[in-house]
């Protein structure tokens, strides 16, 4: 657990042709799954599961991979269960390294996500968290 808090400006292509403001990146999709309250650390799994199959993508499509830990065990059997490539994802050592903000998490896993596309050259991503009482959300996105 950590101290933080954030702001994410999230505008419709109206809203940004008429302010004049440049998009860092796009948001493709979002899913949200629930499994039961004792198995909230497996519900990413399914979450990115279904994420892909909105958006048409397989786990080789992805550059990189956000994963937050509110354990180590989250990122772990994900990346076990979906055979994700280990160096796709958590680039900078997720939340046991970076710190678990409360009530923030979300905002730094997709801007951890954001800057570690742009670093590497990246173009698509996806970052995923799941959420007390057995829930999971995952967004995927695409650099501009």
């Amino acid at each position: 657990m950590s101290d933080g808090a954030s702001a994410l400006i999230l505008q419709s292509e109206q809203s940004l042709q008429s302010s004049g403001t440049q998009a860092i990146a796009k948001l493709i999709q979002h899913t949200t799954h629930s499994r039961q309250p004792s198995e909230f650390t497996i519900a990413p799994i399914d979450a990115i599961e279904q994420l892909l199959q909105r958006v048409s993508w397989t786990v080789d499509d992805v550059d990189l991979f956000e994963i937050n830990e509110a354990f180590a065990v989250v990122s772990l059997v994900t990346i076990q269960e979906l055979k994700l490539d280990a160096s796709k994802v958590n680039l900078y050592g997720g939340a046991c390294a970076l710190g678990h903000p409360i009530g923030s998490s979300g905002s730094r896993i997709i801007v951890t996500l954001i800057n570690a596309l742009k670093r590497t050259g990246g173009k698509r991503g996806i970052a995923a968290l799941c959420i007390g009482g057995g829930e999971a959300t995952a967004i995927a996105v695409e650099l501009c």
